[in-house]
């Protein structure tokens, strides 16, 4: 999974259609043996089924990106967000990247969502709390100045898309159910500028911040092991 998404991030310039990246990671996923969890998802809360192979959010879109008939502009905040079954065991994972020419606000946006995950992955180890990971992200988070929504946020994955149990954003430490060994879960930071509200696309699918501005999203599943964490879905995020 994370080679599909930084060949995303490769091939992906200014000009680049948002089909174009469904249609390239259609063709790797299938290519390596995947299923797509996306194209038949229909959950209560879209208007579903989402009927593409991954979510491609755009500037002030941070979550369920349904792609579009739209070009990549120099400068646009690109989240790409994937969840597929390989051999029967699901892994979701995102990242977020500026095509052409990047900004240090856009830059400082993503660095937190990146160094947030970080941080959530070191609080996991077995018999800890979910409420552990959950601290750990917002802290990181609110130390940057942004705020924190918690009505989306990690999960398990593992036998299907999204388990039990959920892992806000932000929490308590020591609360919350605890974490065992071999467990798989999703562990996804995002943030908006300066707002935490979202907003629904008329696509029933997009939500976007509801001030307009930027927004950044970075997730990796991780293996509960003896030892900590295992990362998944390729090299921690950059």
């Amino acid at each position: 999974m994370g080679a599909i998404l930084e060949a995303m991030r490769e091939r992906t310039v200014v000009g680049t259609n948002l089909l174009e990246i469904d249609e390239w990671t259609k063709e790797m996923m299938l290519g390596a043996g995947g299923e797509s969890c996306y194209v038949n998802y229909a959950p209560s809360f879209g208007n579903g089924p989402f009927g593409h192979y991954i979510c491609t959010a755009v500037n002030d879109a941070v979550l369920h990106g349904l792609p579009r008939d739209y070009a990549l502009a120099d400068g646009d905040l690109l989240t790409l967000d994937l969840a597929l079954s390989l051999e029967g065991v699901v892994a979701d994972a995102a990242i977020s990247f500026v095509v052409g020419t990047n900004s240090p606000e856009k830059q400082r946006l993503i660095d937190a969502t990146r160094d947030a995950l970080a941080a959530g992955i070191a609080a996991v180890r077995p018999g800890g709390r979910v409420g552990d990971i959950s601290a750990a992200i917002g802290a990181v988070l609110r130390g940057a100045g942004y705020r924190v929504n918690t009505e989306f946020g990690g999960h398990g994955v593992g036998s299907t898309m999204h388990q039990e149990p959920s892992i806000p954003n932000d929490g308590r430490a020591h609360h919350g159910p605890r974490l065992r060994v071999g467990q798989l879960i999703a562990i996804e930071p995002w943030v908006m500028v300066d707002t935490d509200e979202l907003v629904f696309d008329p696509d029933g699918w997009t939500l976007r911040s509801a001030t307009g501005c930027l927004t950044a999203h970075t997730e990796h599943t991780v293996a509960v092991t003896r030892d900590g964490a295992e990362i998944m879905t390729g090299a921690p995020a950059r």
